[in-house]
């Protein structure tokens, strides 16, 4: 990545378990945190770009989170909840003070249950944010494969184990041909273990009468300027989620990103940019 962004490590304590986290940071100015999704993601994945382009006015910092990239990966159940104490703690061991919190799906339930759990924070950026929403059309289907161990472990071993397999999977997540670039960020970022825990965490997440984890009926507690992107044929999460949810925070800000799916960082990267810097 760019000169001026480096990689650090940290020593967390986490549902009572020491965990060691890698993470990016770099820039001057207020705290902007980046929270990328489950599975194929990591820090160096969804925030490549963002990550050197935002540093001039922000101090940014990316952390992969336990499962993920070049963090732990123990052997142990994933869950919101898990994810959402690991990030407390991450903001808390480095002594970062009211930060701007952006998530990719995953990352964005993260960023929006911090600030509901009463987690200082500045603003938020939630992109293709998961929580928003009680049920996705693909939600039965997979429920149902993840709750048989044998078909979970044939369908999700070969999400990452080759650049085809890769370079399959991204193609199920957004319009076009995904760049070589992102195939081979991914396949740097992606093994054995975090295909596990991408697996262990759905499995907690994907239940038979929808998701566990839905903010949807609580957005109106948050008191924060928020600004919701979404890609306008994401096929994995609703566009109508943002758009709902931009209907029902009261200081809100939505940007729909046309021919972009699921990943507008890395589909869209100037655009997307160009929008958080705006907002921050």
């Amino acid at each position: 990545m760019t000169t001026g962004i480096s990689s650090e490590r940290v020593e967390l304590s986490v549902d009572g378990e020491d965990v060691d986290i890698h993470y990016r940071t770099g820039g001057e100015g207020p705290p902007l945190v980046f929270l990328h999704g489950i599975g194929l993601d990591a820090a160096t994945v969804s925030w490549r770009h963002a990550l050197p382009a935002l540093a001039p006015e922000r101090t940014v910092y990316a952390l992969d989170l336990p499962g993920h990239g070049d963090s732990d990966k123990p052997d142990r159940a994933y869950t919101t909840d898990y994810y959402l104490e690991t990030v407390a703690e991450f903001i808390d061991a480095l002594g970062i003070e009211e930060p701007a919190l952006a998530g990719l799906s995953m990352g964005g339930a993260i960023a929006l249950g911090h600030a509901l759990d009463g987690g200082p924070v500045e603003r938020l950026v939630l992109v293709d944010s998961y929580g928003l929403g009680a049920d996705a059309y693909w939600r039965t289907a997979a429920s149902s494969v993840l709750q048989t161990p044998i078909l979970g472990n044939m369908l999700w071993q070969g999400v990452g184990s080759s650049q085809s397999a890769i370079r399959n999977s991204l193609r199920s997540m957004g319009p076009g041909e995904p760049p070589q670039q992102l195939v081979d960020d991914v396949d740097s970022a992606v093994d054995r273990q975090t295909v596990r825990a991408m697996r262990r965490w759905q499995r907690s997440e994907f239940q038979w009468c929808g998701f566990r984890t839905d903010y949807s009926d609580r957005l109106d507690e948050i008191d924060v300027p928020t600004m919701l992107i979404h890609g306008a044929v994401d096929p994995l999460l609703p566009r109508r989620w943002s758009e709902q949810a931009a209907g029902t925070v009261t200081d809100s800000t939505l940007k729909i990103f046309e021919n972009c799916g699921h990943c507008p960082p890395r589909e869209h990267p100037d655009r997307f940019n160009r929008a958080v810097r705006a907002f921050c």
